[in-house]
């Protein structure tokens, strides 16, 4: 099994890769989903977050108003370091233990949906290849004010606090354009799985951990002779 890390930029249209893969079967592993579930009020990162921001930014049902939080963290890059050292740990945690579930059930690649993966760089080098979800930058804007109502100034600050998309670009083994109609990007992700799937890369973990797993049986035999 290999691990391909996908990211894009917001509102570049990410999630609409991500329900292709899905559809087709692939393993996709979701640092956005696992970071929602790692800061509900049971986890240790909840209680780590409202003692560095405060009670101000929990909603009535006290779980974390992310909209609050985001809203803080974007206007202050320290801020964001601090969310990151918290929420980083438990959201590796959690991705390991699914990737560990897609090796143990067979999957030749692992999908890791990872939004900042080329900001952060920690993950890029466990890649066997990366996927760059990418649209004109002038789209990305424009999608992201509709999306989320956002003012001009408001959807250019978000969109600052990333790395460039053409930037991105240079750093991908392999990019999906989505400037164009949902049919385009569907036929570009259904080429990538095809190569993905019929790549024997998958063959050299398999092997390693086979010849660890048979040199520990041989070493058992012969601790029992």
């Amino acid at each position: 099994m290999f691990l391909v890390g996908l990211s894009g930029g917001i509102a570049s249209g990410k999630s609409t890769v991500v329900a292709v893969l899905r559809e087709l079967g692939c393993a996709v592993v979701d640092a956005d989903l696992i970071a929602r579930e790692v800061v509900q009020p049971r986890f240790k990162a909840y209680r780590q977050i409202v003692s560095s921001f405060g009670t101000e930014i929990l909603l009535e049902n006290g779980e974390i108003n992310r909209e609050a939080l985001g809203n803080i963290v974007f206007s202050h890059p320290e801020k964001r370091q601090l969310l990151n050292s918290i929420t980083h740990p438990e959201i590796q945690k959690e991705m390991l233990k699914q990737i560990l579930k897609y090796f143990v059930l067979g999957y030749r690649y692992v999908i890791l949906d990872i939004p900042l993966l080329f900001e952060t760089e920690r993950w890029c080098r466990f890649m066997k290849y990366t996927v760059l979800v990418y649209c004109d930058p002038q789209m990305q804007l424009f999608r992201l004010m509709k999306r989320d109502g956002l003012a001009r100034a408001q959807a250019q600050a978000r969109v600052a606090s990333q790395l460039p998309l053409d930037e991105k670009r240079q750093l991908a083994t392999h990019v999906i354009d989505n400037s164009g109609d949902w049919e385009s990007t569907r036929r570009q992700v259904l080429a990538l799985h095809t190569r993905l799937q019929d790549s024997l890369d998958f063959l050299w973990p398999r092997l390693v951990l086979g010849t660890v797993v048979a040199g520990f049986g041989g070493l058992v035999f012969l601790l029992l002779l």
